[in-house]
């Protein structure tokens, strides 16, 4: 019987040797490259499509794990891949947007309106520069104050699922949600717009301090407002092999996880870091780059994974 992801126990454990990890840190095993249909010589054409549109929520409320560069990222390189990708961003902070060269000065149209003033979601959607089929709907510092604002607003928890189910997401393939480091009502209403969470986590001490909260927010999501929403995902981000603990780490969330862990291991790499300055994913910014590589490879995992278990 399949574990639930939201119920680690003592079931028998996945586990893989982070030890023989090389530079791209990516390489799955070979009985899980079978199963989701990865090969290394690959062709670096078009992935295949879900069998329908994906919605996928990017969470954590511990700050600094690397939810925006994993949002960023990972749309960048499925839309390089025939993927149609809609990034929509919910920090105030707005790095996504910032990320992707998408406007988001205080005055522009952004995701406050669309959930505070019901704007249809249309009218702030952005095309990203030089990227065919990536979208972003920007966030601004005017989203700091919604958390507040939602609270007497009726279907507060539903705003953000009303406004993509009014959305003509008909050409999309993925919709990333990009979420604040909180638990409050914009992660919700990010839930209850999604199916799948994803969940990055940073190979470092305290890595899982935060993340049964994080769980049982998502089931309480789950059983009160969004009966679909499951975690799907959790992707270890800042991976240092030069470290034990890294390895430590990742043996220990494989232990919880199992097979919910993305084989990929995005590696520290200070190019993911310059990336952003320059309003580009680091796959654009140096392509050859170890996280440019290693985001490539989880884009390229989550879309053979989607091939086959989307809506199963």
């Amino acid at each position: 019987m399949t574990q639930s992801p939201l119920n680690p126990g003592d079931s028998p454990l996945v586990r893989e040797a982070l030890s023989s990890v090389v530079s791209r840190e990516t390489a799955p095993s070979a009985p899980v490259a079978a199963s989701i249909g990865y090969t290394s010589g690959m062709s670096e054409g078009d992935w295949p499509r879900p069998p329908r549109r994906r919605i996928i929520t990017i969470a954590n409320q511990k700050g600094g794990v690397g939810k925006t560069t994993t949002a960023v990222n990972l749309a960048a390189g499925l839309s390089m891949h025939g993927q149609r990708v809609l990034v929509v961003d919910l920090d105030p902070q707005g790095n996504a947007s910032t990320a992707l060269s998408v406007e988001h000065r205080g005055d522009i149209p952004s995701v406050y309106q669309v959930l505070v003033e019901d704007l249809p979601l249309k009218e702030i959607v952005s095309p990203v520069p030089d990227m065919p089929n990536l979208y972003c709907a920007p966030a601004t510092i005017g989203l700091a104050g919604a958390e507040i604002e939602l609270v007497s607003l009726v279907a507060r928890e539903a705003r953000l699922k009303r406004a993509l189910e009014a959305y003509d997401a008909n050409e999309l393939d993925y919709i990333l949600i990009d979420c604040p480091p909180s638990l409050g009502l914009l992660t919700v209403n990010a839930m209850v717009a999604a199916e799948e969470v994803m969940i990055p986590i940073q190979c470092e001490y305290y890595a899982l301090e935060g993340v049964s909260q994080l769980l049982q927010n998502v089931e309480l999501v789950r059983v009160h407002l969004n009966q679909v929403l499951r975690v799907s995902t959790i992707l270890l981000t800042m991976y240092d092999g030069r470290t034990r603990l890294a390895s430590q780490v990742a043996d220990e969330v494989r232990s919880h996880f199992g097979d919910t862990v993305l084989n990929t291991v995005i590696p520290r790499s200070v190019r993911v870091s310059e990336a952003p300055s320059y309003g580009q994913s680091v796959l654009t910014y140096d392509a050859g780059s170890s996280g440019a590589m290693a985001y490539m490879d989880a884009a390229r995992e989550l879309a053979f994974r989607g091939a086959t278990v989307a809506g199963s």
